[in-house]
């Protein structure tokens, strides 16, 4: 399967993140190969399978391993995997594109100084992938004026939908009663988590 899709930004922070982790810990890049062999032929249709197969890699890597070494690969696959792709699991095709440029990047950091520090964000599921793609796109700072969506009125807060993905929920005691649900407004930065992501918004105008 020939996937020619171009990978985001975050996806190629993760594909640089998944390598570095790797060759940090010494694994063998062979054995990534079969994870990736694992995928493309079985995995295909549901990314969960990987992640069973890795489980049972590093469960029985004494047994099916060569060496003491090849179970610590395992481990370090799979703790990788667990870590930076577990958001992309119903999206195998991603995965394996992921994991594809990951297996050609070892070889160069291998070879190259040695690695720094990692600085991919870790994404637990698809929404938090979807915010963090956001973010990575975006340099937001405070005072910005931003297009938002109002998707929910309660007394006096008010949940905003930021760039169609961000949600945030803000106390706006003298705007609530003006705003009703799908309108769409204006909203000024007025804080920013560490990460740039924004922490603070309010009504603007």
């Amino acid at each position: 399967m020939v996937i020619t899709e171009e990978l985001t930004e975050l996806q190629w922070q993760i594909v640089h993140a998944i390598a570095q982790t790797l060759v940090k810990a010494d694994t063998d890049a062979n054995e990534l190969g079969k994870a990736i062999a694992y995928l493309r032929n079985y995995a295909n249709q549901d990314g969960t399978k990987l992640f069973d197969y890795l489980k049972t890699l590093v469960r029985n890597g004494r047994q099916i391993g060569h060496s003491k070494r090849t179970s610590d690969y395992y481990q370090s696959i799979d703790n990788a995997c667990n870590q930076y792709l577990k958001a992309y699991q119903d999206n195998p095709p991603v995965m394996l594109h992921i994991l594809g440029w990951s297996y050609r990047l070892m070889r160069y950091y291998q070879n190259a100084e040695p690695v720094g520090e990692i600085s991919a964000p870790v994404v637990e599921s698809a929404r938090q992938a979807e915010i963090a793609e956001v973010v990575s796109t975006h340099d937001f700072k405070v005072g910005q004026i931003l297009d938002a969506t109002v998707t929910g009125v309660k007394g006096n807060k008010v949940t905003y939908t930021i760039l169609e993905t961000i949600k945030l929920t803000e106390k706006e005691p003298k705007k609530a009663k003006l705003l009703s649900e799908g309108q769409n407004v204006k909203v000024e930065v007025m804080a920013l988590k560490q990460d740039g992501s924004l922490k603070k918004v309010k009504c603007f105008g």
